[in-house]
């Protein structure tokens, strides 16, 4: 009885072993068929079935080669092609020379910089609207509406909308020019080619604020604060000067060093603060020379024989101006070798010729008729040049080697004033005096005189006229 017992014991805790094994079976079939499940629905969910017939595959096979190369850089295939899964997509691609030789090139390298992703994704996504457009629905074939509003896939652009219209004959999406409407049509979008390429505003601020950063991000240096001996304060720093006005400093600071010290000097570095262009200016006032004729030693000697044109165009730069009295070819021609032999010769002769002011024939003839002579600075110090009324006209100089008013305002520009004299101006020599010598005196000879008793004696021998037996009274 006890072993019939036992053998049911047993069969009941086998036959539960083989249920618990079966149930954990199906319980593993069922969580892995449900899970494969799951897992293919959320597969098919995040990436969407692009067929070979979309319209993204046009674009990436296209001859709008920039466009899509900038949409594979700005990582938005994912983006677009949940966009094609949900609706079609009207996508005006720019043509390949507006992307590549248009667009300001600073722009292109803001774009494609690593930190600017977001500014490229929204530009590209700018140029894509959530909706099927042809050019059969386009507002002036069906309507006398010539224009018509969309929103774009760039979600950063606001209120800012693509407008669609019709002007001088061609079609226009916003301000670009569409040339070839309906270029590529498939069934989930088409594609129009433009001329230009669209930026919208959120685009453009960040772009010129990197910009303005950039421009303020370096730092000039600056030297160690300068006290005041006087009032043993700092000092204050000179006030920023207003675009135009003329510089703190003289012209002879500016100038470059003299031949003694660099045979040929070089121009000072220019840079985008000058407000005048002076080499320009320098250029045109040589042509004029040229094209007016009989000055072209002067034009010679400030290109070929010097560097005096690369200076004077540099001081111009800087904001000085400068009156020339050009000497003309007759005038040159009787130089002598002697004159222009001598090192930095030339350079002196013409620094003599130039005065750090701005003059012209009425200024110069009206200040001479009020003042009589008038001392002009030249670049030659410390000489200067004296100018007066001479016949009716302005004559330079003093003596032989004057000059008059030859040929009035041959170039005024507001900052060089050319002006022709007849003849090569040269300062006065510096001769020191010689010492005044006084005249010779003649040494007169001194008679001894007499004492008062010899000179009454002969009084009295005088008297009775017997003076002239004693030697000593004549």
């Amino acid at each position: 009885m006890g072993f019939q017992i036992y053998g049911v014991f047993r069969l009941l805790l086998l036959l539960m072993i083989f249920v618990c094994s079966t149930a954990g079976a199906t319980l593993r079939e069922n969580s892995s068929s449900s899970s494969k499940k799951h897992s293919s629905s959320s597969t098919s969910a995040t990436s969407p079935q692009i067929n070979s017939n979309s319209v993204l595959v046009a674009l990436l096979d296209s001859h709008y080669t920039e466009l899509s190369e900038l949409v594979e850089k700005a990582l938005l295939l994912q983006t677009l092609e949940e966009a094609v899964s949900k609706h079609n997509i009207t996508i005006f691609a720019p043509k390949n020379e507006a992307l590549e030789r248009d667009l300001d090139p600073e722009f292109k390298r803001f774009l494609l910089e690593p930190g600017n992703l977001k500014s490229l994704q929204n530009l590209l996504l700018f140029h894509m609207i959530p909706s099927r457009i042809d050019s059969a629905h386009w507002p002036h074939h069906r309507s006398s509406n010539k224009s018509s509003h969309h929103a774009s896939l760039c979600k950063d652009a606001f209120d800012e909308s693509l407008r669609i219209s019709h002007r001088n004959g061609d079609d226009h999406i916003s301000v670009a020019r569409i040339f070839k409407p309906n270029d590529i049509v498939r069934p989930d979008g088409i594609i129009h080619g433009i001329e230009r390429v669209l930026i919208p505003k959120s685009v453009q601020q960040d772009f010129n604020s990197r910009r303005s950063l950039r421009a303020i991000s370096a730092v000039l240096p600056e030297g160690a604060p300068e006290v005041d001996p006087r009032t043993h304060r700092l000092k204050k720093p000179a006030s920023p000067a207003p675009a135009g006005s003329p510089p703190a400093l003289p012209i002879y600071d500016a100038m470059a060093p003299g031949p003694s010290l660099a045979p040929a000097p070089a121009p000072g570095p220019g840079g985008p603060h000058h407000h005048f262009d002076g080499e320009a200016q320098i250029k045109d006032f040589i042509q004029t020379l040229l094209h007016y004729g009989g000055y072209n030693e002067l034009a010679d000697i400030l290109v070929n024989l010097t560097s005096l044109a690369s200076e004077m165009g540099r001081l111009v730069s800087e904001g000085y101006v400068l009156t020339v009295l050009a000497p003309n070819d007759e005038a040159m021609a009787k130089l002598t070798t002697d004159q222009l032999s001598e090192p930095g010769a030339p350079e002196q002769i013409v620094y003599y010729h130039l005065i750090p002011e701005y003059q012209t024939e009425e200024s110069m003839y009206n200040a001479v008729r009020r003042f009589g002579k008038v001392r002009y600075d030249t670049l030659r110090l410390p000489h200067k040049v004296v100018a007066e009324e001479a016949d009716g006209s302005v004559k330079f100089g003093q003596g032989d080697g004057s000059a008059y008013l030859f040929d009035p305002d041959i170039y005024t520009d507001g900052r060089i004033s050319v002006q022709g004299i007849d003849g090569v101006l040269m300062p006065p020599e510096e001769t020191k005096l010689a010492p005044k010598s006084s005249p010779p005196v003649a040494k007169a000879a001194v008679k001894p005189r007499r004492g008062k008793l010899m000179e009454v004696a002969c009084r009295m021998l005088g008297a009775f006229g017997q003076d002239s037996q004693f030697t000593s009274c004549h």
